[in-house]
């Protein structure tokens, strides 16, 4: 918010900036010191950021370096809260505020100590890393109590086999690539299920609980801010490293968990950023190629370059096999482009070329190589995003509406009341008779399909 004279008044952040605004308009709800800056306020200005994160960094520059007056936090040199990895053999995880050094990994920044402290939990839970210092970790004789409750690996003590499996394992998390770990932690979930190990079963649920909560937050490993990317001239730059002229460009991603719930998406960009209107999901089609991510690939591309935007170059996640499907479905006449990961998720790509050359030659720090990378992980940010809601849909409905006379009022109702559909199959009839709008023919309804057997 700036004065009549340019002056810059006041920096703030907001997911909805019409709400924000509008928070503005009646100055007698505005607090004293709000009140004569809404006074001063003549003009407005915004930035939209990809992410959240941006949104906090972006905000934290701003007031650091042009100070406005009527902003308090982040003045007095404190940031927001970060976590990091330390370079040790066995890397330490640590919470600081303060300048970024290369001699720890840094991941962030959180919106509040909360979050931080429930991202270090998480770690804790599924990964075991340690969290004390190196001094405290030299001097132990045995394990402290968090090696006790399941929290820590004791590399103080003990010996070590997967201590470096687990921090490449935090890195994933941390950078919001759990999806493949909720996969491999959802199927052991199964197994000890189908053994009637309960209790290990239920520890597993717990931490596909705490790492989808995680990734939810849409943590990502601190790079050179996407604020600062010119958009205009990096594609300029793709343009030519690719020898196109672009307009818009189509990214690629698909999801699915076990086959089940099979979704994909794309996202697009052009000169001036995303373009948000020319996003798209699919729900496939054809459930033949359901589980297959190649046979999938191909159904959504073929239906995006029928159905969608006109595009001038496709990206994909992925290696040859979804390069070579990507190609093969634009008959040659959109260029392809393939964002294949190493080991590393961000850090480690190359790129399969139109010409089905691969480059692994682009500088990792090159505004090109940064800008690659972030449609990317925006590409997978949406269909994950979408996946699990299609997911969660299915999830919550599938069994109650198999009761006849339940329709979405009442499941709506039953969930607000039961918090979950296993907590609405254990209710007693008395507790169902309790629910508000239900009645008493759907309550014994419900009753009777989840205990027939006792009636």
């Amino acid at each position: 918010m700036y004065d009549e004279n340019g002056n810059l008044l006041y920096v703030g952040k907001a997911k909805n900036l019409l709400n924000r605004l509008r928070q503005y308009i009646d100055i007698s709800k505005l607090e004293n010191h709000k009140q004569v800056m809404r006074l001063l306020v003549k003009r407005v200005e915004w930035e939209i950021t990809p992410t959240e994160q941006d949104a906090l960094i972006l905000e934290e520059k701003l007031i650091k370096t042009l100070k406005p007056k009527y902003n308090v936090m982040l003045t007095d040199g404190k940031m927001y809260p970060m976590l990091a990895l330390t370079k040790h053999e066995f890397p330490r995880l640590l919470k600081f505020r303060g300048k970024i050094s290369q001699k720890k990994d840094v991941f962030g920044p959180y919106p509040s100590v909360y979050a931080l402290n429930e991202t270090i939990k998480t770690i804790q839970r599924v990964c075991k890393l340690r969290t004390c210092n190196d001094s405290f970790m030299k001097n132990r004789s045995r394990p402290c109590l968090l090696y006790q409750i399941g929290r820590c690996s004791a590399p103080c003590c003990l010996p070590q086999k997967n201590y470096d499996k687990n921090v490449q394992l935090a890195r994933k998390i941390l950078t919001g690539d759990s999806e493949p770990i909720i996969k491999d932690l959802t199927k052991l979930m199964k197994d000890f299920s189908d053994k009637m190990d309960f209790e290990s079963a239920a520890e597993i649920r717990d931490k596909i609980k705490a790492l989808t909560t995680t990734t939810n937050r849409g943590i990502r490993q601190n790079q050179p801010y996407t604020q600062n990317l010119q958009w205009n001239k990096n594609v300029s730059e793709l343009e030519k490293w690719l020898g196109i002229k672009i307009s818009c460009v189509g990214v690629f991603d698909n999801s699915h968990l076990f086959g089940k719930n099979p979704v994909g998406a794309m996202i697009a960009f052009g000169h001036d950023g995303f373009i948000k209107s020319s996003y798209r999901h699919f729900k496939l089609q054809d459930f033949s190629r359901a589980g297959n991510d190649i046979a999938m690939m191909e159904e959504f591309v073929n239906r995006a370059i029928k159905d969608g935007p006109k595009i001038d170059l496709i990206i994909v996640d992925g290696g040859p096999a979804q390069w070579n499907i990507a190609t093969k479905v634009s008959n040659g006449k959109i260029p392809v482009l393939g964002v294949a990961k190493g080991e590393v998720r961000n850090g480690d790509e190359h790129f399969i070329m139109p010409d089905g050359s691969v480059n692994k030659d682009l500088p990792k720090d090159s505004a090109l190589f940064l800008l690659l990378r972030l449609v990317r992980d925006e590409a997978h940010r949406f269909v994950i995003t979408y996946h699990r809601a299609t997911r969660a849909k299915q999830l919550t409905a599938s069994v109650l509406d198999s009761i006849e006379g339940i329709g979405p009022k009442r499941k709506k109702q039953l969930l607000q009341h039961y918090g979950s559909v296993r907590s609405i199959m254990d209710a007693d009839l008395k507790s169902l008779l309790h629910v508000p709008g239900l009645g008493k023919s759907a309550a014994e309804k419900i009753y009777a399909y989840f205990h027939s057997e006792v009636l």
